[in-house]
């Protein structure tokens, strides 16, 4: 299992946006090879931001990075974006391989 995380600070009073933007937004994620799982998740306010991260899960380290050369990935991201003002800074990207699983 792999996992791929996005760190979003959006700006106070622009999370409305942000969220109707993801809910709206067509990921072509459920047609791509290896993909398992998706979620956008709201986290801590802080004073300036409140904090999001994008969690997506797959099959293999190999699979994510298929996606992201991919024609799903070009069309997902070709999409309307946020107003402008709404971010604090670039997106943060993590990843993780999974060394153990438990069910």
């Amino acid at each position: 299992m792999f996992i791929a995380m996005n760190r979003f600070e959006i700006a106070l009073g622009f999370e409305e946006g942000f969220e109707k933007v993801w809910r709206e937004r067509e990921s072509y994620l459920s047609e791509v090879p290896g993909f398992k799982h998706f979620a956008l998740l709201r986290g801590p306010q802080r004073e300036d931001h409140t904090l999001y991260a994008s969690h997506s899960t797959w099959e293999s380290k190999a699979a994510f990075e298929a996606w992201t050369e991919s024609d799903h990935f070009r069309k997902a991201h070709a999409q309307a974006s946020a107003p402008k003002g709404t971010y604090l800074g670039h997106p943060n990207l993590e990843t993780f391989e999974a060394v153990m699983e438990e069910a």
